[in-house]
């Protein structure tokens, strides 16, 4: 192959190169200005700011940084359910994905496939400076892509809130539930105290009672006999002074004045420390005693500790500490430790947080309305047809070249001498009237 023989074959073909060129740049162009525009809508998120979470975090309940907030929205927004669910209740806006013979679902499935990505930062290298998501839409003409974003972002950050609060509301309702536990738990150990303690207070009355009882009971015994013994002691001395003629209350030194018969008046002072007889008592005396002694139904009287145990019976008739303890009507007074339980239950039901103004992310960028489409690029298209349409015309001339070429080797091979055809073939190929003449 002669590379300057072909080079001029190909030159000696620009008419139809540029003809071929010309043709393709206009089929690009009809292209690039019938084809439907394309456009991209962008929205970045940020971490919000560390007060707008404060007073979620400040409630002890609920831990949210920005950053762990910021990948709770972006796992929202990249949820299918979550998509799925904004596609549901806008199907106004989705009017132009939806095809026939499509159902909601697989109309669905092809808009997300093909019309929304998501971008985020690197979670290792990215820090609370630089951490983003970007959401990006494209979307044919006739499309609202900018209400599609952004009612997108606000349901998913929306949807997120919600999640959130209702996470929130089971938090506090088991918190309170497990106070609440507690709090029973306590009042049984309260009341299990009582009822020992009553118990308790109850046996130590009635072990009393029964200690008083019996101690009474002893007592009077004790006095019963001790009558029976004086009253034996009085009979014996009853009968010696009978025997003795001691009528009157006397002395040993007055009975022996008496049986000297002597008439002088006396007064005698007599110290003794032994004990009188009693029969000195004399029989009127004793017989007295004895008969008051028969008369007596009841020697209470005569101890002092029987009026003691009387009083000390009288009281334990009731326990002025069980009556309090019974009377007692709101017992979670006397509650122990449930001080902090009962400051919590105050908290939790006085936390008004306001999920509906819970700032999760920041909007960074909304999406706007696009100044000019992604797609088509028509400049680039008419460049890439010319472009294309000349190497098809180089390629028609090439072909055309060659083919030529063969025919007249094939000619040479069967025997004709035809140098003059060869010559004007080789320097003008494109000469089919004198190659047909000469053959």
């Amino acid at each position: 192959m002669d590379v300057v023989e072909l080079s001029q074959a190909i030159w000696k073909e620009r008419k139809l190169i540029l003809s071929v060129a010309i043709f393709a740049s206009l089929l690009a162009a009809a292209y690039a200005f019938i084809a439907t525009p394309e456009y991209r809508v962008t929205t970045v998120l940020r971490p919000s700011a560390i007060n707008a979470l404060d007073a979620l975090n400040r409630s002890e309940i609920y831990r949210l940084p920005p950053d762990e907030a910021l990948t709770k929205v972006g796992a929202s927004l990249e949820s299918y359910e979550t998509r799925l669910g904004f596609f549901r209740e806008h199907q106004k806006l989705f009017k132009s994905f939806e095809q026939p013979g499509r159902t909601l679902e697989q109309s669905f499935e092809a808009f997300n496939r093909n019309s929304v990505r998501l971008l985020s930062s690197d979670a290792k290298k990215a820090d609370s400076l630089n951490a983003y998501i970007q959401m990006e839409m494209n979307y044919p003409k006739g499309v609202d892509g900018v209400a599609i974003l952004n009612g997108l972002v606000d349901y998913a950050i929306t949807r997120e809130r919600n999640q959130i609060a209702a996470d929130l509301d089971v938090i506090v309702k088991n918190r309170l539930n497990e106070i609440k536990g507690k709090l029973d738990a306590a009042r049984s150990g309260y009341n299990a105290e009582k009822e020992a303690r009553i118990a308790l207070l109850t046996e130590a009355d009635a072990l009393r009672r029964a200690q008083l009882q019996d101690e009474l009971k002893a007592l009077r015994i004790q006095l019963k006999t001790r009558r029976t013994d004086r009253m034996a002691q009085l009979s014996e001395a009853i009968g010696i002074a009978k025997s003795l003629g001691i009528r009157k209350p006397s002395t040993p030194s007055s009975l022996g004045e008496g049986e000297r018969g002597e008439a002088v008046s006396m007064m005698r002072t007599e110290i003794n420390n032994q004990q009188v007889p009693l029969y000195f008592m004399g029989v009127d005396a004793l017989e007295a005693e004895r008969a008051a002694l028969l008369q007596r139904k009841s020697d209470d009287f005569t101890e002092q500790r029987i009026a003691q145990i009387a009083n000390e019976l009288q009281l334990l008739q009731s326990n002025r500490q069980i009556e309090v303890l019974n009377q007692r009507k709101n017992e979670d007074l006397f509650l122990k430790g449930v001080e902090p339980m009962r400051a919590e239950i105050a908290r939790l039901h006085n936390l008004n947080m306001d999920m509906g103004n819970l700032q999760l992310v920041a909007i960074d960028k909304q999406a706007v309305e696009p100044t000019s489409p992604i797609k088509p690029n028509k400049l680039l298209i008419v460049i890439l047809g010319a472009f294309l349409g000349v190497l098809l015309g180089i390629f028609s001339a090439v072909c055309r070249y060659f083919l030529n070429l063969r025919n007249c080797q094939d000619r040479r091979a069967a025997g004709f001498s035809l140098p003059a055809v060869e010559s004007t073939l080789s320097h003008d190929s494109a000469q089919p009237a004198l190659f047909d003449a000469t053959r």
